[in-house]
């Protein structure tokens, strides 16, 4: 039987990680995975995620399974984390295998709700954005996003989109911290297109990958939370991968914003549902340490001031390299965008002379992960960037 299938190519971001790791070159420079890295090239376990191990390893007493909406106190909250402290009956929010698994249980729960709608992403857009959505039998559409020449929203161009969006059909934002550009939308923006779901009918669908990264936990929400305000139906897929280092953990959740409280009840129903004939139960650690830091006093301040951290290490980082990069260009939008990507504007030749002759890697489109910068590769790095300029 399977002597039929053929080879498919590698994926271009874990083929970029081998082609690094193989790479002899001590002064190499991996700018492709998208994952936090801290000053000695290393993802941290955070502190306190390593407290709410030593309590987790007291106070759990069974292996059960939790049942398919997962862990209930984690997914309150991190509801309240994502849409404030107000009480919404209207909300639900179930446990998924980390934003992947939310991202593809929404897309079923599309399917079921109204098979002819189509999601709508931003070009460009996270890759796997497509192949999760899309391989639920999702219909894709794209809308106009970013301004290369400017390296900014290309904002008139996507409302101009989004107003001839179907009623029924779905868009789906980048909460902050957008993957890949790192261009984000202003506050006002998130309210005149809240203004257009009203207004044509379509379903806000929230990608919430990295909230902290940006502006600031609360701050990274504040456009979401409008939104939320103003329209009947939304869906949020929320990751806990970056903002509590938990990657291998696969913790994310699905929200769902219903026109009514039983509307809720039965989309939750069907998520139960679909995730039965998926994954059947999400797993239990991710979400019991998430639960745990958001509802101890100590272990959420202290989490609190990681993210900080974090944060501020990557807005450093993005300084230093627009400010390092000043004699070869105007590199300052690195500066003004946010989270850990931004686009370099490199076409394809220079991204492979910098990978062949530099030991430099990122993806072909010259995205590249900001936190993947360190004092000691910043100066080889801009100096690798002049040089293919």
């Amino acid at each position: 039987m399977f002597e039929q299938l053929q080879p498919l190519p590698t994926d271009p971001i874990l083929g970029l990680t081998r082609a690094y790791q193989e790479d002899p070159n001590p002064s190499k420079v991996d700018l492709g995975v998208g994952v936090y890295k801290d000053e000695q090239g290393n993802t941290p376990v955070l502190q306190s995620v390593r407290k709410a191990l030593e309590v987790l390893h007291q106070q759990e007493m069974t292996k059960a399974y939790q049942g398919m909406s997962g862990n209930v106190g984690f997914n309150q909250a991190l509801q309240s984390l994502i849409f404030g402290g107000v009480e919404d009956d209207r909300i639900r929010t179930l446990q998924a295998p980390g934003g992947c698994g939310a991202l593809r249980l929404a897309a079923e729960l599309v399917v079921r709700s109204n098979p002819g709608a189509a999601i709508w992403v931003s070009t460009p857009t996270w890759a796997n954005h497509i192949p999760l959505l899309g391989n639920a039998g999702v219909e894709i559409k794209e809308y106009p996003y970013f301004d290369a020449a400017t390296s900014t929203v290309d904002f008139e161009a996507m409302r101009e989109c989004l107003s001839q969006v179907s009623a029924g059909d779905l868009v789906l934002l980048h909460g902050c911290c957008h993957n890949p550009t790192g261009a984000d939308l202003s506050d006002e923006q998130w309210g005149q297109v809240a203004n257009l779901a009203v207004e044509r009918g379509f379903v806000p669908f929230v990608d919430l990958a990295y909230q902290g990264f940006g502006a600031g936990i609360m701050e990274d929400v504040a456009g979401l939370r409008a939104m939320a305000a103003k329209v009947p139906e939304m869906l949020v897929v929320s990751s806990c991968s970056k903002n509590f280092g938990l990657y291998r953990e696969r913790t994310g959740a699905l929200s769902v914003m219903a026109a009514s409280p039983s509307v809720a009840d039965t989309a939750i129903s069907q998520l139960h549902n679909a995730a039965r004939g998926i994954y059947s139960m999400p797993p239990a650690h991710g979400a019991g340490l998430v639960e745990l830091i958001l509802t101890t006093d100590s272990l959420r301040q202290m989490w609190i001031n990681e993210v900080d951290e974090m944060r501020n290490r990557i807005q450093q980082l993005r300084n230093d390299l627009a400010g390092a990069l000043q004699a070869s260009g105007d590199f300052s939008f690195i500066s003004r965008q946010r989270g850990m990507f931004s686009f370099l504007g490199l076409d394809e030749a220079q991204v492979e002379r910098l990978q062949k002759e530099f030991s430099v890697y990122m993806v072909g489109s010259s995205r590249i992960n900001i936190a993947g910068i360190n004092r000691l590769n910043l100066d080889y790095l801009a100096h690798s960037i002049a040089a293919v300029l």
